[in-house]
């Protein structure tokens, strides 16, 4: 019996691995983004039932685990405060020098509100370069405003 999301994360990343399965040939299959089907897999996202049986299928996960898919997820969760993969630290670094200057430009061009990671897409793409290809990342989400009353 699978006691939490975690458990059906590990199957996932294991099946990948075995049976060496791509993120974008799951999207395709689930038909959404690779950014959004790979959240969803490593579960970040909560998927329907369709979507779940079709994850499910790609990587040959018992029922209970299908079940797990749909179940809403705790978000944003990382194993430590400050996270210790270079990968994601340079993330963090990147927020945490760039912090001010986003918040800042993004107040002067929409006003005091927020964006939203809700109503949010990225996209994440190769970008050739000959001295060494580069990531390239867009981050688009819906700017809120913060309402008076």
């Amino acid at each position: 019996m699978i006691s939490s999301r975690n458990e059906v994360t590990e199957m996932i990343v294991a099946a990948k691995v075995a049976k060496g399965i791509t993120w974008a040939d799951v999207a395709t299959k689930v038909g959404f983004s690779k950014e959004w089907t790979t959240a969803a897999c490593l579960g970040q996202m909560t998927l329907d039932e369709q979507q779940a049986k079709v994850v499910g299928d790609i990587f040959g996960l018992p029922e209970d685990a299908v079940r797990w898919l749909q179940v809403v997820p705790y978000k944003g969760a990382l194993p430590t405060a400050v996270p210790t993969d270079p990968l994601i630290y340079r993330w963090y670094e990147v927020v945490s020098v760039y912090d001010s200057t986003m918040k800042e430009l993004i107040h002067e061009e929409f006003g005091d509100g927020i964006m939203s990671a809700i109503d949010f897409s990225m996209d994440i793409q190769r970008e050739p370069d000959p001295k060494g290809d580069r990531v390239r990342v867009v981050l688009s989400g819906k700017f809120l405003t913060y309402e008076t009353w």
